[in-house]
C-alpha cells in the first residue's frame, strides 16, 4: 500500500503552492485528518534553511550547496512532521518534496543524480509519497506570471539574471522526465490555465488516491464522485 503522502511539484510560477493550499482546504471540509507541510520549511530548522536558500545573497551558491541545505530541512521535516503524521493514520500533503532536488539542483544545476539519490536515502529512507502531482506549465508562462507578481516574493532561482531561462527550461524538461518514468506515481497536471479550473482536476486526482490506497473506504469513493458537485 502506498503511503498516505502526496506532494505537488512544479516549475516557477506554475502556481503549484496556490493548489496545494486549495487542496488542502477542500479535503479538510470532506473530514479527512491531513498534515500540511511545505519544502523548504516545516520545522524550526527548515525555516532558517528557506531564509538561507531562497533569498538572495551576496555572492553564487554552488548546486552543491543547495542540495545539502535541501536535504538538511527535509530531513527534519521528515523526522519532526511526516513520519508522526503518517503514524497517526493522518495524510500528509506537501508543497514540494524530494523530486524538487532533483529538478532544480539535479537537472538544474548538473549535480550529479547519483549523489542526490544518496541524499534522498539519508534524509527520506522509505518516507516516499505515493502520489506526485506536477502542476506543469511552459518556462515563459511561468516567469511571466513571477514578473507579474510580488517582487519582493521572488526567490532568487526566479531571478533570471542568476537562474537563466536555461535553467528553467532544463528544471521543466527534468519534472517531465521523472514523471515519464514513473507513471504510477506521477500525475501531470496542466496548470496554463485559471486556478479554478485546476483545482478540481488535483482534489481528483487527490481523492482517487485516497480510494485506491484504501479500497474499503466508502467514504473516500463518495467524496471522489461529489468532487466536482
Amino acid at each position: 500500500m502506498s503511503l498516505r503522502f502526496i506532494a505537488l511539484e512544479g516549475p516557477d510560477g506554475a502556481g503549484k503552492s496556490v493548489q496545494a493550499a486549495l487542496l488542502v482546504n477542500a479535503l479538510r471540509a470532506r473530514g479527512i485528518p491531513l498534515t500540511f507541510t511545505r519544502e523548504p520549511g516545516g520545522t524550526r530548522l527548515g525555516e532558517q534553511v528557506r531564509e538561507v536558500v531562497l533569498n538572495p545573497g551576496p555572492t553564487p551558491r554552488s548546486g552543491e550547496a543547495d542540495a545539502l541545505l535541501f536535504h538538511a530541512a527535509r530531513a527534519q521535516n521528515v523526522r519532526e512532521n511526516i513520519r508522526p503524521a503518517l503514524a497517526r493514520g493522518e495524510l500528509v500533503v506537501t508543497d514540494r518534496f524530494l523530486w524538487s532536488s532533483r529538478a532544480y539542483q539535479g537537472y538544474g544545476s548538473g549535480v550529479p543524480l547519483h549523489l542526490l539519490d544518496a541524499l534522498e536515502d539519508l534524509s527520506c529512507g522509505e518516507t516516499r509519497p505515493g502520489l506526485a502531482i506536477l502542476v506543469d506549465v511552459p518556462i515563459e508562462v511561468g516567469l511571466e506570471r513571477r514578473n507579474r507578481g510580488e517582487q519582493a516574493q521572488m526567490t532568487r532561482f526566479e531571478d533570471l539574471s542568476r537562474h537563466d531561462a536555461d535553467f528553467h527550461q532544463r528544471v521543466r524538461d527534468g519534472y517531465l522526465e521523472m514523471a515519464a518514468a514513473d507513471p504510477d506515481r506521477w500525475l501531470v497536471i496542466d496548470g496554463d490555465r485559471p486556478v479554478d479550473a485546476i483545482a478540481p482536476d488535483v482534489l481528483e486526482a487527490a481523492l482517487r488516491f485516497l480510494a485506491d490506497s484504501e479500497p474499503n473506504a466508502a467514504d473516500l469513493r463518495m467524496s471522489e464522485q461529489t468532487a466536482l458537485r
